[in-house]
């Protein structure tokens, strides 16, 4: 029950966390017997813990007063806008001199360090700043300023052999109208590059980093969002008989995973020239559609990889039928006959919480290179099989 002394503020849905000691500072919970989960975590400058309540698990951060609730809102607006940030849940404010923030807990995550000082993710760690110019994207787009870009800052899920990056901290973001303006966008790489180059100095002085992260790891991000940004948001100019090149346009954005929500055409002011500008929203392209098709859950570039799938099937079941079979119907047809008995065949071999999109779409790398060396189609179930006995030590 809510006592005078603490206030609680949680999101329909979830449990009201009132029997937890909140009149206590974090530090003091596991003496009061509050059950704490060992979770992979990163850097923090505020006391954070893990707890489990109800089958799901949930970070609880300590701060000062207010700012709880103000780092709720930001989360709860980007989460809102399907932006790649941990899910708020709510916030506490308990004692005169502390808070809460409560977020559900990013299962299948990975703490920058984690990444960069082990030998079975090296091969995960080469996406690890890609992943971070693609999320600075992202926010600027969606008109979201974090204000403390770091790595300490970010999570990472694997996705489909690379990265997708998580925002965890929202304590200085602030939310504008529209795109984001230059000098914000400036001052935000500005910031991360300085915290950036900070935490690999630190890795680096402890002989903790992995090969192949480049010593200047902050310049290197502001190069790749410079280019992802120019690719996203520049103006094409088309002639007459032209306006095949603004699906073209469509086309590619889509395949870098962004849905386009409006096309501007204005005159250039160069005689019958148009100038065409294609506004997107967030990176969730692949992700919509295959939720929408199939009811699945999955990282950007994994649903991109099982849409290509379902693509091919429906070129393959056409051709089979002699007429167009819709996508929807295929869509069924995959879940039904390729996805769900390759998911159950591995389900046995794995430990809770796995990441099936991921190990799904290792399974779909792995049936690659089996069906080019033995030059014929091996299918999923050998495919599994192999897995099962020869890479499921590394998923």
């Amino acid at each position: 029950m809510e006592s005078p002394s603490r206030r609680l503020h949680i999101l329909s849905g979830y449990p009201d966390f009132s029997d937890l000691p909140w009149e206590t500072p974090l530090a003091e919970w596991q003496a009061k017997g509050v059950p704490i989960q060992d979770m992979p975590r990163g850097l923090s400058r505020h006391p954070v813990l893990f707890i489990k309540l109800e089958a799901a698990t949930y970070a609880i951060k300590e701060y000062s007063p207010q700012h709880a609730a103000q780092e709720h809102e930001a989360l709860l607006a980007m989460h809102t806008r399907r932006l790649p940030v941990v899910q708020p849940v709510g916030y506490v404010q308990a004692r005169s001199a502390a808070s809460a923030l409560i977020t559900r807990y990013l299962h299948n995550s990975l703490p920058y360090r984690t990444l960069l000082m082990s030998n079975r993710l090296a091969s995960y760690s080469q996406h690890l700043l890609d992943a971070i110019a693609a999320l600075l994207v992202q926010l600027h787009l969606a008109g979201v300023y974090w204000g403390d870009c770091s790595l300490s800052n970010t999570l990472f899920r694997r996705d489909a052999g690379k990265l997708t990056a998580y925002l965890v901290d929202a304590e200085t973001s602030e939310a504008h109208a529209g795109p984001l303006p230059p000098t914000l966008r400036h001052h935000d790489l500005e910031i991360m590059e300085a915290n950036i180059d900070a935490e690999i100095s630190d890795l680096i002085s402890h002989h903790k980093l992995m090969p192949g992260i480049p010593h200047e790891a902050g310049a290197y991000i502001r190069i790749k969002y410079q280019r992802l940004w120019e690719e996203i948001t520049r103006d094409v100019v088309i002639k007459p008989g032209e306006n095949y090149l603004i699906q073209e346009q469509i086309r590619a954005l889509n395949a870098l995973g962004f849905a386009v929500n409006e096309v501007k055409l204005v005159d250039s002011g160069g005689g019958n020239q148009l100038r065409f500008h294609i506004h997107v929203s967030a990176r969730n392209f692949h992700r919509n559609l295959l939720q929408r098709l199939t009811g699945l859950e999955a990282e950007e570039m994994q649903a991109q990889k099982m849409i290509n799938e379902i693509s091919e099937l429906k070129a393959t079941l056409s051709q089979e039928r002699s007429q167009d079979v819709p996508l929807e119907e295929v869509a069924r047809h995959w879940y039904e006959h390729i996805y769900s008995p390759t998911v159950e065949q591995m389900q046995p071999h794995l430990a809770p919480p796995a990441d099936l999109a991921e190990i799904y779409c290792q399974i779909l790398e792995n049936k690659w290179y089996l069906s080019e060396k033995s030059r014929c189609d091996v299918g999923h179930h050998t495919a599994t099989l192999d897995f099962i006995a020869n890479h499921l030590q590394d998923a």
